[in-house]
């Protein structure tokens, strides 16, 4: 296997892009378009096998090279793409959700770039969108929130200064709390410590989109811990706090203006 240091004496030319590709949340059926039709075009694909549903391969062709990366370190799964890249036009690194989110997608493409290898990225559906849209629940409403916080708590991994997540909750606004559900007390007195009450509903999804997988969990921040221990989910899974869950059972709701007969935009005039 080649070193990307090695290329340029390499036995073989760099024709092909590598694309990093979003499978989306788990569902095969929720990769994009474009993601698809270049799975189907690819000489190699690179897959996440510990996140990423092996379904989404089927649709490479039958003679394609298929990897699982679950066993690979970083430069080992940069090494196997650029080999790939000197044999194949299509070259795809298929990954969870989006791959700007939570990935190496910078660890990797710098030294592709450094060495002037073609990449490019196709964006796919995030679990945040995913959990939310299979709880049935928005993560904006007017008047209640209009803002979206995407984040994690601090694990092996620190967060920044100013990015802990008392300090995040605080704003009160939508929070999608991702890799944090063996850290759910973690979660808990960040929330607590912004002042969050112990009624304010709690929404865990384990593994969001995934035929047959899918696990919904709703509770407070005083009991949901409890009840996915019950349901015993330890990890792939999504927790959202929000002041918007459940509002569908709300008795009112401030209407949306785009959609008020009373509110004039450049498609509709407002009727009096």
């Amino acid at each position: 296997m080649h070193h990307i240091d090695d290329l340029r004496s390499a036995p073989h030319p760099i024709l092909g892009k590598i694309w990093f590709v979003g499978a989306g949340p788990g569902d095969p059926e929720l990769i994009t378009v474009k993601g698809r039709k270049l799975l189907e075009q690819a000489g190699a694909v690179l897959f996440a096998g510990s996140l990423v549903d092996q379904a989404a391969t089927f649709y490479a062709p039958a003679d394609c090279i298929i990897r699982d990366s679950k066993d690979m370190t970083l430069e080992e799964m940069t090494d196997w793409l650029v080999e790939q890249a000197q044999h194949h036009e299509t070259v795809v690194r298929l990954q969870t959700g989006d791959p700007g989110l939570y990935g190496a997608l910078i660890e990797m493409t710098r030294p592709l770039t450094a060495e002037g290898i073609r990449w490019a990225v196709v964006p796919g559906v995030s679990s945040a969108m995913a959990s939310m849209a299979a709880a049935g629940e928005s993560m904006t409403l007017p008047e209640v929130t209009q803002s979206v916080i995407l984040t994690r708590v601090e694990g092996r991994t620190p967060m920044p200064p100013g990015e802990d997540l008392a300090s995040l909750a605080a704003h009160h606004t939508t929070l999608c709390i991702f890799l944090s559900i063996t850290l759910l007390h973690k979660v808990e007195t960040g929330l607590r410590a912004a002042g969050w009450p112990e009624n304010a509903p709690m929404l865990v999804v384990h593994k969001a989109s995934w035929p047959g997988q899918e696990r919904i969990v709703r509770g407070t921040l005083a009991d949901i811990k409890q009840r996915c221990r019950e349901a015993g989910i330890v990890s792939q899974a999504m927790i959202v706090a929000s002041p918007t869950l459940g509002a569908s059972d709300w008795p009112d709701l401030v209407r949306s203006k785009l959609y008020d007969p009373t509110f004039t935009h450049r498609f509709r005039k407002a009727i009096a």
